[in-house]
């Protein structure tokens, strides 16, 4: 067995950097390194040991132990997409990753998401705070280690510096996130490093590389034991048709080797996918090289017949003794996510497995609760589906990264940004939920106190016509009015300034018609009236309190209590 290189990622806010350090990275590792010392996978970049040792200088030494990885695997795609595609059996296929955060935004929308993405993939990150360089009052000193530069900025620059990394710790511990520069971590098990750096200037570079090399090989060294010889197993980035070629497999190659004429399955939502490698290729100065075999972890590029339905984040494993053992294996990691469903809820679609999974997870950590999830776009059965649902609530089909080729008869929320997605799923519930509820509303006895106005008596009964002041809430045509507990009758009509109206508010001088009532009777002049409120519209306006203004609620109050002489267990 051998120990692979770790598969690192980048992840973050639009805009923080991510590929700007991936870049320099890269670059830096041009400069510093022999040839060879870096190569330009399919999808992923890798650098050896020596040049990794020639960046860091003497930055690895201060780590204390031996290192014996072969090199870092950087993936070339930053981002969710790429990190939630690269999914193997029991998580994330990425080791590590670097969560990039500009000093001077601080943690955005898209930096919490990559968070929760990470928390939930179980996945070790160092926090890279990028930008340094345009932090007002900055010094870059090219030739110093980033302490020492550190150490050398103005007085008052660094208090001001402080001040801002600080506030980004402050902001991700509330996120459940302990972090410290990476310079004052006692415990690594504790405390997730922070590293200032510039992706323009270089600095905190070597750093991000020691603490990632530091990381991988005190902490994941088991985890990266391989087969080097075994049969190959990997995830599949990206489908993507070359020219000359026809449609090809961006693989990352995670364990064991692939080679030409093996035969491979891939996983897929109907029958796995069986097929033989007849191409593979790596990359070399932008051009494709063909090449007979590829041992983890690499980026690939794989050519095989009957690639035209496979979908980005899906499992690939070399066929070794037995086919249809195989073809188990591959669709039980590929049901492990789309399996995993409920008798009822909103229909979700996404454009690859781990796009899939990922959103999977970030909504049922919303409780969330999910019908059917699926990979492609959202077609007319996915709305029928969703239509079937009794919940309104659940009248939806939510897409990441899909098209809506559906025939539209239910909301459909697509977006190619997970957290917007989510953002504008929980906008429109909330919309959905107060419509739902305002029309629950409309049906309900709302609680409303009046004043029989003295001397406006116009007819004693049948009806009993008389004026009344609204002192709170809200009368209808057709509510039930109560004096002491007592019924009074409904209101048939009611009048305002000689017009008939459907309903009156608060601070209105009416005249009320109601039969069944005799004035003298059950009730006379300068008598305060409630509606009849029924006992299960009094609980469902407990329920939808936050809708009712603060007079309502005390004459809810008040209704209570009248009814609660009698029967003390009354809307309890």
């Amino acid at each position: 067995m051998k120990i692979r290189s770790p598969i690192i990622a980048f992840v973050g806010h639009v805009d923080h950097g991510k590929s700007s350090i991936l870049d320099k990275i890269r670059g830096t590792a041009v400069v510093k390194g022999e040839a060879g010392g870096i190569t330009q996978c399919i999808s992923c970049s890798k650098l050896d040991l020596s040049v990794v040792k020639k960046i860091t200088g003497k930055l690895l030494d201060k780590l204390g132990f031996n290192i014996n990885l072969s090199g870092l695997l950087f993936l070339d795609t930053p981002g969710h997409a790429a990190f939630t595609n690269l999914r193997k059996r029991g998580g994330n296929l990425a080791d590590l990753a670097v969560l990039v955060v500009d000093i001077n935004e601080g943690i955005k929308p898209q930096t919490k998401e990559a968070i929760e993405i990470l928390k939930e993939y179980k996945t070790p990150f160092v926090v890279a705070l990028n930008k340094i360089d345009l932090f007002p009052g900055w010094q870059t000193n090219k030739d110093k280690n980033l302490i020492e530069s550190l150490k050398l900025q103005n007085e008052k620059v660094m208090q001001k510096f402080d001040e801002r990394m600080y506030t980004i710790l402050g902001e991700l511990y509330e996120l459940n996130i302990k972090t410290e520069r990476f310079d004052r971590i006692s415990d690594y098990t504790k405390q997730i490093a922070l590293i200032p750096c510039s992706a323009k200037t270089g600095e905190g570079i070597p750093e991000i590389l020691m603490i990632l090399t530091g990381l991988a090989q005190k902490y994941l060294e088991e985890q990266l034991r391989i087969e080097v010889k075994g049969p190959g197993h990997g995830t599949i980035l990206e489908v993507t048709e070359e020219k000359g070629i026809g449609t090809t497999l961006d693989l990352i190659l995670y364990d064991g080797t692939l080679k030409v004429n093996d035969q491979i399955v891939i996983g897929s939502l109907d029958e796995p996918i069986v097929t033989k490698v007849r191409a593979l290729f790596q990359k070399e100065k932008s051009k494709l090289i063909p090449i007979k075999e590829a041992h983890a972890a690499v980026g690939v590029k794989v050519g095989a017949p009957g690639l035209d339905k496979v979908l980005a984040g899906m499992p690939l494993k070399v066929v070794d003794v037995d086919l249809e053992e195989a073809k188990r294996e591959i669709q039980k990691e590929v049901e492990e996510v789309t399996l995993d469903v409920d008798k009822e809820g909103i229909i979700v679609k996404a454009d690859s497995l781990g796009s899939l999974e990922a959103l999977i997870r970030l909504l049922r950590e919303k409780g969330q609760k999910i019908k059917h999830a699926s990979i492609g776009n959202i077609s007319k059965k996915d709305s029928s589906e969703a239509l079937a649902e009794e919940d309104p609530l659940n009248m939806v089909v939510v897409g990441f990264n899909v098209r809506d080729e559906s025939d539209k008869k239910v909301k459909v929320i697509t977006n190619n940004v997970i957290y917007r997605l989510l953002e504008d799923f929980e906008k429109w519930k909330a919309e959905e939920l107060k419509n739902q509820e305002s029309k629950i509303l409309e049906k309900l006895v709302r609680p409303a106190e009046l004043y029989f106005l003295p001397q406006f008596v116009f007819r004693q009964s049948n009806p009993a016509i008389f004026g009344v002041e609204i002192i709170a809430g809200k009368i209808k045509v057709g509510i039930p009015l109560m004096i002491n507990g007592k019924d009074v009758g409904r209101i048939k009509e009611i009048q305002h300034e000689k017009v008939n109206v459907q309903e009156a508010e608060k601070g209105k001088q009416v005249a009320i018609a109601v039969p069944g009532a005799t004035i003298g009777r059950q009730i006379k002049e300068g008598d305060t009236l409630y509606s009849d409120i029924p006992e299960p519209d009094f609980v469902h306006l407990k329920q939808l309190k936050k809708y009712l203004n603060r007079e309502e609620v005390e004459v809810l109050r008040k209704i209570a209590e009248i009814r609660r002489k009698t029967n003390p267990v009354w809307g309890v």
